[in-house]
């Protein structure tokens, strides 16, 4: 039996590792790497439908984002007509999505208005569903919010000899009262209070405000407080100090004739400081008024529209409206400055740079008899006929030049920066250097425009948006 077996399957075994059909069949994986690709395929085509899935819903989410943005801007506007949920709905029915607003929300009150919107929905899946995942989330929240605290403006307007050039005293008219119209209105009634400041060599506060603080008087035909050094250091307007008065003359810029029309301060009432008005038409009518003359001292201009603003300055203006010449409403103005309820900016505006300002010395200009003699005679006139070339430097001194105004000019522009005064600042037609002082003033590179001709109206349109903005709260 052993010899049979032997004989009869050896060699069958033999055969079949010797043939190369069967060993080919052997080593054969081509099934199972079918079975795996396709596997692999499946999986990429579920990631790529969960990846479409979820891109449509952020692309739809972005958009109904963007949409209840803009809505809530346009809704939240305090001069809306339309009310509120009608303007947000309009947005998302143009936008072709009116079902996704779920929610509106108004409050509204007497200075503001906060409107917020909410969607929350969903966008079906084309692919996720596969998952059983048949919907994603969708939710935006947008809120907007505009609100007129209470806002205290000085707004100081270059009206030097050279706003007679062209058309810039019109083009600066037209400006100040867009200005104006755009920060009084209805709704910030007892809100808004606007003051103004012209200012060309010195600022006129005018008798009512000039009789409230202690001045040695030296004439009595102008309005004008001289300040030292150390004034430029704060923002404050002092009772406690006893102030000089600028002299009453006019050094003017030849001998050639005896003209006396724009002395050292102005001395009409069109060019006296306004406080604490919302008054429009009497604020437009202020601005109408006033006419180009003199040389510049916008550091003048400056200091007083921080002083208006500085609380110490509040005792003053409560015995002004006492007297009615200013509002009533804003008696207990200016606030204090960490009332954060009430906003302060300064729009300091001007066409040129600082300039030159003289004085006659204190023996020629000592009582009343010698300002009625400087009243008489523009002093270089005087000097040009009657005193020797000579004596003319024994009779006057230069009280502020370009540099030094620059320098006075920076030091309460930043003692004001220091308070959070917000500061605005307009060159109109300057120089590259009067751009670079108003510029350093400004609260910050963007506070500063830079404009040409009727340009400046849409300075002060900018400022008074900014003033008024909208801001998205979330």
């Amino acid at each position: 039996m052993s010899k049979l077996f032997s004989t009869t399957c050896v060699p069958a075994l033999a055969g079949r590792e010797n043939n190369p059909y069967l060993r080919r069949y052997a080593q054969e994986e081509d099934g199972f790497v079918t079975v795996f690709a396709v596997a692999i395929i499946g999986l990429l085509v579920i990631i790529a439908g969960i990846s479409f899935d979820m891109q449509r819903n952020e692309m739809e989410r972005v958009r109904v984002q963007n949409t209840a943005d803009r809505a809530v801007l346009a809704a939240a506007d305090l001069d809306q007509q339309l009310t509120p949920s009608e303007v947000v709905q309009d947005y998302f029915d143009k936008a072709g999505i009116p079902d996704r607003a779920n929610s509106i929300t108004v409050e509204e009150g007497l200075n503001f208005r906060t409107v917020s919107v909410n969607s929350d929905s969903s966008t079906a899946t084309n692919f996720m569903n596969i998952l059983g995942i048949d919907e994603l989330p969708l939710r935006s929240f947008a809120e907007a919010e505009e609100r007129v605290n209470n806002v205290e403006i000085s707004m100081v307007l270059d009206i030097s000899g050279s706003m007679s050039e062209g058309d810039k005293m019109s083009n600066l008219r037209d400006a100040a009262r867009t200005f104006v119209d755009a920060v009084i209105n209805d709704s910030t009634e007892d809100l808004v209070s606007v003051s103004i400041v012209p200012y060309s060599e010195h600022v006129s506060a005018g008798p009512d405000l000039m009789s409230r603080f202690n001045v040695n008087w030296n004439n009595p035909y102008s309005h004008c407080m001289e300040f030292s050094d150390s004034d430029f250091d704060t923002t404050r307007l002092r009772r406690d100090k006893q102030y000089g008065q600028v002299q009453h003359f006019q050094w003017g810029y030849n001998g050639y004739d005896n003209d006396r029309s724009t002395p050292v301060c102005p001395n009409g009432a069109d060019e006296d400081v306004v406080a604490f008005s919302q008054n429009v038409d009497a604020l437009k009518y202020k601005i109408g008024r006033l006419v180009p003359r003199g040389s510049t001292s916008i550091f003048a201009g400056m200091k007083w529209a921080t002083g208006l603003l500085d609380p110490d300055f509040r005792t003053i203006n409560a015995d002004l409206a006492q007297a009615g010449k200013t509002d009533t409403a804003f008696a207990a103005r200016p606030a204090e400055f960490d009332d954060f309820a009430t906003l302060k900016t300064v729009v300091l505006m001007t066409d040129g740079q600082n300039h030159y300002s003289y004085r006659i010395n204190d023996n020629y200009y000592a009582n009343y008899s010698h300002a009625a003699h400087w009243d008489r005679y523009n002093l270089n006139w005087y000097l040009s006929r009657y005193v020797s070339s000579y004596y003319h430097n024994s009779f006057k001194y230069l009280k502020y030049w370009p540099d030094y105004g620059d320098s006075l000019l920076s030091n309460v522009c930043d003692a004001a920066k220091e308070k959070n005064i917000v500061i605005w600042s307009i060159g109109f037609e300057v120089t590259d250097h009067g751009a670079n002082v108003m510029r350093d003033c400004a609260s910050s590179p963007s506070h500063f425009f830079r404009v040409e001709g009727v340009e400046i109206k849409e300075a002060f349109r900018a400022i008074a948006r900014q003033i008024n903005q909208l801001r998205l709260t979330q």
